[in-house]
């Protein structure tokens, strides 16, 4: 072959590679393109708010004028001592939404899971008529606004109200629900003899513990924070009801044969088939109910204000009347910020507890062989 054929043969095998490699970069230049009005959205009222925040928790800001002017002190970690380390009404207030709050979470959080659990099994039955008006009637409360079920939960738990009433049928006199702070774990011990809850031991009514007695930490929900608990799981179990629902329709039908085939009975089929099948979605919907929880606000601030004597008190609430009523802006960014951490160690933890284990030591096994193989390489 001539020179000169050979550099035509050459000129057009390059050719197409530089037109992949403009293809390429015109690619890469439209996709730029399409995502940065988003990515100006999310930097404009997300990241540059949280970053601003996250200045306002270092200094002594009142809420007037801008935070980054020069009249606005810095004091450091100032707020966040006040919460954490120094005796005060802060951190003691702090204390005691963190102890309701971990109540709130381990009455609502597992209750809503299994409701919900229970609900989409039901619903999901063949044999079943009117599957779509149930599945209808079990969501609709999740649609409905909370200030609205709210407003209509502090009608039916008044002192004379359609609760009090059903219980009355039964020769049970209700409590006023949303003015008792009475701890259930303390009504439950003075009903079992346990101790009296107008005189407790002296060892857990003297021994303090971040600012609180252990006499207050172990109290319990409260009856006023048990009523919204009771609210919270009915509206929120439909909207994680139609999570289960997809994820059990999603599951192989041939599956489920071959178990009844085997001679599997319904709870071993159900222990057995379906919970593995649902295991993302049992982490999916207890990591949104951790996170939903830690932030509750909304059913606070309607009903209770924080009260009765600061038993529904939460740390979203008590970061709002910090900041919003009391011009404490440095220490209500601080309180929201200590939240988010709380709520990621939390919600990893779970992650951890809930993981799948055969898959990670089947992706440990594949790391710990790449590792090995990239050893042998450069050996």
């Amino acid at each position: 072959m001539s020179t000169a054929d050979s550099a035509v043969g050459s000129g057009t095998s390059r050719a197409p590679r530089r037109g992949r490699r403009g293809g390429g970069q015109r690619q890469s230049v439209a996709g730029w393109l399409f995502v940065t009005p988003t990515l100006v959205i999310l930097g404009l009222f997300l990241v540059i708010p949280i970053v601003m925040a996250l200045w306002v928790s270092f200094t002594d800001w009142t809420g007037r004028g801008s935070p980054f002017s020069s009249s606005v002190g810095f004091v450091g970690s100032d707020n966040y001592r006040a919460l954490l380390t120094e005796q005060g009404l802060s951190r003691q207030d702090f204390m005691i939404s963190l102890r309701n709050t971990f109540y709130y979470v381990l009455g609502v959080v597992p209750l809503q899971t299994v409701i919900a659990l229970v609900l989409a099994i039901i619903v999901n039955q063949r044999f079943l008529k009117g599957r779509t008006f149930f599945r209808t009637a079990f969501y609709f409360p999740s649609v409905v606004s909370s200030v609205a079920i709210s407003l209509v939960f502090l009608f039916l738990f008044t002192g004379t109200g359609a609760v009090n009433r059903f219980l009355a049928i039964f020769g049970i006199d209700g409590p006023t629900w949303f003015s008792d702070p009475r701890g259930l774990i303390h009504l439950v011990g003075d009903g079992l003899g346990l101790w009296s809850v107008s005189a407790p031991p002296a060892a857990l009514a003297d021994t303090r513990v971040l600012s609180l007695p252990l006499w207050e930490w172990i109290s319990g929900p409260s009856v006023a924070l048990s009523a919204i608990m009771l609210q919270v799981i009915w509206t929120t179990a439909g909207t994680f009801m139609l999570m289960f629902l997809a994820a059990l329709q999603d599951l192989p039908s041939e599956v489920e044969e071959a178990a009844l085939v085997d001679g599997a009975n319904r709870w071993q089929r159900f222990r057995a088939v379906t919970v593995p099948h649902l295991r993302p979605t049992i982490l999916l919907v207890v990591t949104l109910g951790i996170i939903g929880t830690w932030q509750v606000f909304d059913q606070m601030y309607v009903m209770t204000q924080g009260g009765p004597a600061k038993t529904t008190l939460t740390p979203a609430y008590l970061s709002y009347t910090a900041a919003f009523r009391q011009q404490q802006w440095g220490e209500g960014a601080a309180m929201a910020f200590l939240l988010f951490v709380l709520i990621f160690v939390l919600t990893t933890f779970q992650r951890f507890v809930l993981r799948d284990r055969d898959e990670a030591a089947r992706r440990k096994a594949e790391r710990a062989q790449k590792r090995a193989a990239r050893g042998k390489v450069a050996a």
